[in-house]
């Protein structure tokens, strides 16, 4: 899907008080940031914001930080937020390849990966947010009792996300082809945007856990 260029975007990112344009270096800051020492979670790939945005929302004793590269789209999750203010919420616009350089060794209590691009050909795949490259990125972030929440409805993307788990020698604390008619995996699940487009449509949702 082509994404539709917003003009004025990148500059409102650039000025706005919940944005971090350029994050390399920040490393170990985070709880400064956010001035307390609650748990670190982030989402990579947000989107428009809703999941994490009700995620802060519901928790205000975590923060949280999501991670988009585009800035047309991530301007939509900045303006709901300058009405919401939530203050245990942040956004970096920032390519996920370089997420080790944004957060330290343990910083991270937990990562959402939703509705990840597939990168569908064999020789991208080290660039899937699954991929066992992007679980070594994980390890270095993540609390030892961190984990790795992935939710997509492509099949192919999920079969080959639970293989590198396995690869990345970590493992699976929970799996599911069908997470709406999961009881204990589909309590409190918040749905993204795409989530609720692509169940409404009848595609079926899969989820998995990861932790080392």
């Amino acid at each position: 899907m082509r994404l539709r260029n917003v003009p004025g975007a990148r500059e409102v990112m650039v000025e706005n008080e919940y944005v971090f344009t350029e994050p390399e270096g920040m490393k170990g800051t985070w709880h400064e940031v956010f001035g307390n020492d609650n748990p670190v979670r982030i989402e990579i790939g947000m989107g428009k914001g809703r999941f994490i945005s009700t995620l802060a929302a519901q928790n205000p004793d975590i923060n949280y930080v999501g991670i988009e590269k585009y800035s047309s789209v991530l301007l939509r999750a900045v303006e709901k937020q300058e009405e919401l203010q939530l203050p245990n919420l942040r956004f970096i616009r920032m390519d996920a390849e370089n997420i080790c350089e944004v957060f330290g060794a343990g910083e991270v209590d937990r990562i959402y990966l939703n509705f990840s691009d597939p990168w569908p050909k064999d020789r991208h795949a080290k660039r899937r947010l699954t991929s066992r490259q992007f679980f070594a990125r994980y390890n270095v972030i993540l609390k030892q009792d961190g984990q790795v929440e992935f939710k997509t409805d492509n099949k192919d993307l999920f079969d080959f996300s639970v293989e590198e788990v396995k690869e990345a020698e970590w493992k699976l604390t929970a799996c599911t082809y069908d997470l709406h008619h999961d009881a204990a995996l589909n309590e409190g699940n918040v749905m993204t945007e795409y989530e609720e487009r692509f169940s409404k449509a009848g595609n079926p949702i899969c989820k998995l856990i990861a932790k080392r």
